[in-house]
């Protein structure tokens, strides 16, 4: 399964002139053809009749000379919708449009020259010397390298995109909107867990629209789903649609530099993502976003996936009330528990998480100075619940707890020996760095 594909487009522009003027050539001698039988047609009729004033009418009725003109030359009408969810979507892509945006990527790349030594420098005695040419670098120079897509989350500029997108410190970014205006943009942050990053437009006191955000929570499979996106990184606020075709997904996903992560609680569509999508909203028929489009499957079709809005709506508050994103910290090392765990370890209990550390002893159940140890916990305890919710498949201890803040505390019924106790712990901010 790969994603991150972000190369740099050059489609060649086809050469429509000599279609063109042969479709010119046929569609005279139609024409000429088309009134030469209306003509023929018209003089018989003629010759049958005495009445001119039946004639002129008859006339009248042979000569459809609308329907004559090409389809571009005849009055245009507004498309209007077959059916009510082809309206739906028409006016969600119609109102969507305005914010979402390609976001390109330039960056200062090595500029080479060819060069041929001059046969001056070389001692050669038998006027062999063939010199070979040499690629030499002559400087730099900036060039656009990459293309993604984002979308608008506030009117002063918040724009929402992939993490992978904008990975390269050493890069620009600017964003193109669907009017053709290109803002500089700044990285304000990067999630270090979630495919998610928050850039800022810069220099400008222009207003932006923005897209509503929904919530992943009420989603159901089947449902329609409408993608937008920088598709290939050439067509901009391309649109697909599809449905949800799966829901708590969890991908590997890597990139072409051999970077790879993990991904939980992903949502799958069937809505066509390309290279370039990545960062663009999924939207639903109320016109909100659900999710951020990020990843295909190598060796599927039609198999891609999106974040959660829920997990991007949590990064953009704590930017705008922290400057950065962060992640709580408990320290323990677990395994889920399930009937095949809780039946080879011997456990009382099939849900919740046992604390273990691993067999060569390098990784241990407990961090040292973490907040896990300072609360007390030990290795072989199962944690059953977080603040009364329960720990299981469907809600995992790490979704639970990426619910809370460093710094906020948590109550954790343990079950320790055989006995349940609860233990008070306050979380800690992860440093991805360590």
């Amino acid at each position: 399964m790969s994603m991150y594909q972000l190369p740099e487009f050059n489609l060649k522009q086809s050469n429509t002139s000599e279609s063109n003027t042969q479709s010119k050539k046929i569609k005279q001698p139609f024409v000429l053809i088309l009134i030469l039988a209306i003509g023929l047609a018209i003089g018989v009729y003629l010759g049958s009749n005495s009445s001119f004033e039946k004639i002129e009418d008859k006339v009248d009725s042979l000569l459809p000379v609308t329907n004559l003109l090409p389809q571009s030359e005849q009055t245009a009408q507004p498309y209007v919708a077959q059916t009510t969810q082809e309206e739906k979507v028409i006016k969600v892509v119609r109102d969507a449009s305005p914010s979402v945006v390609s976001v390109i990527i330039t960056k200062d790349v090595p500029v080479y020259k060819t060069m041929v030594p001059d046969s001056g420098d070389y001692f050669d005695p038998f006027g062999f010397f063939n010199p070979i040419p040499q690629r030499v670098q002559t400087g730099t120079e900036k060039q656009e390298v990459g293309a993604g897509s984002g979308f608008i989350v506030s009117d002063d500029g918040l724009v929402l995109t992939n993490k992978h997108v904008v990975s390269d410190s050493t890069a620009e970014y600017t964003i193109i909107t669907n009017d053709g205006k290109e803002y500089e943009v700044k990285v304000l942050a990067k999630d270090p867990v979630q495919d998610i990053a928050i850039l800022k437009v810069q220099n400008t006191t222009d207003k932006f629209k923005s897209l509503k955000l929904g919530s992943a929570s009420s989603i159901q499979i089947g449902q329609t789903a409408i993608a937008i996106g920088n598709a290939l990184g050439q067509f901009p606020n391309t649109v697909s649609v599809g449905v949800i075709s799966g829901l708590g997904r969890t991908i590997t996903a890597s990139d072409n530099q051999g970077t790879a992560e993990t991904l939980e609680d992903i949502i799958q569509t069937d809505a066509a993502i390309n290279p370039g999508n990545s960062g663009g909203p999924l939207l639903n028929l109320s016109g909100e976003v659900v999710a951020i489009n990020t990843a295909i499957a190598e060796s599927g079709q039609s198999v891609g996936f999106a974040i959660s809005i829920d997990k991007a709506i949590r990064d953009i508050k704590q930017v705008e009330t922290t400057g950065k994103i962060s992640y709580p910290f408990l320290g323990i090392r677990y395994v889920a528990i399930n009937e095949a765990v809780a039946k080879e370890k011997n456990l009382s209990v099939t849900y919740g998480v046992l604390i273990i550390g691993d067999a060569t002893k390098n990784q241990p159940a407990i961090t040292p100075g973490s907040p896990a140890s300072k609360a007390g916990l030990k290795e072989d305890d199962i944690v059953l619940e977080v603040d009364g919710k329960k720990i299981e498949k469907k809600n995992t201890l790490s979704q639970i707890i990426s619910n809370y803040s460093s710094g906020q505390t948590i109550n954790l019924l343990v079950l320790r020996n055989g006995n349940q106790i609860s233990i008070n712990a306050v979380l800690g901010e992860w440093d991805p760095q360590k």
